[in-house]
């Protein structure tokens, strides 16, 4: 996405965590463009500041310690990335808040492919309603102009007995979608309509399901 950006764009994130994704991406692409990132964390956002100076890239990616819908700078953005939180459970009384989703963890991603920047790339889950979130990606005007995905294990916080729980209702349902060892995580790039050239939702939607 990167390679792909002009230079002049503006790129924001949501949820920066520790910043080290778009760190390696910078050191290995040639954007030379700005990056503001949000990052609630107070610990993960100190730990960002110091690997943005260490690598020397303070001119190209600002992480901000508030809230990303408290700026107005996404209104303003070219393109937002995020990997969002996506663990569906009732409420966030889980092991880590942070990565609460919703009840059925689309619900941050949903509100971010609502702010109208023309590129949204989101890390979308097989457990977390993901033909919804494409759904709704599409009523917003967006199509899927590309993606990637790889198999991931259950880590800890997804293994919590809450949140395994409502991924299984969320199976019952027909949101989720898994085997008994692996989900699927897949790096997708929104793109609005009149702007894309093509649309991979319906085999985003074959290649997430098919667990």
């Amino acid at each position: 996405m990167l390679n792909a950006s002009d230079n002049s764009q503006l790129v924001v994130e949501f949820g920066s965590g520790e910043g080290s994704p778009v760190i390696k991406s910078l050191l290995r692409t040639s954007f030379e463009g700005k990056i503001h990132g949000f990052e609630l964390n107070n610990v993960a956002w100190k730990i960002a500041q110091s690997q943005i100076r260490e690598y020397e890239l303070s001119e190209q990616y600002v992480v901000h310690n508030c809230s990303f819908f408290d700026s107005p700078l996404y209104k303003q953005a070219d393109c937002l990335i995020s990997n969002p939180p996506y663990l569906p459970a009732a409420d966030d009384k889980i092991y880590q808040p942070l990565l609460h989703g919703g009840s059925d963890g689309s619900t941050i991603a949903k509100r971010l492919l609502s702010t109208g920047c023309e590129k949204v790339l989101l890390m979308v889950s097989s457990y977390s309603n993901p033909l919804g979130l494409i759904d709704y990606g599409l009523a917003q005007g967006y199509s899927v102009a590309g993606f990637e995905i790889s198999p991931l294990s259950f880590g800890y916080y997804s293994s919590e007995p809450k949140v395994k729980n409502a991924i299984a209702t969320l199976r019952e349902q027909g949101k989720a979608f898994y085997s008994r060892n692996i989900y699927l995580l897949a790096g997708v790039l929104f793109k609005q309509q009149q702007k894309s050239h093509r649309d991979l939702s319906g085999e985003l939607m074959q290649l997430m399901t098919v667990l």
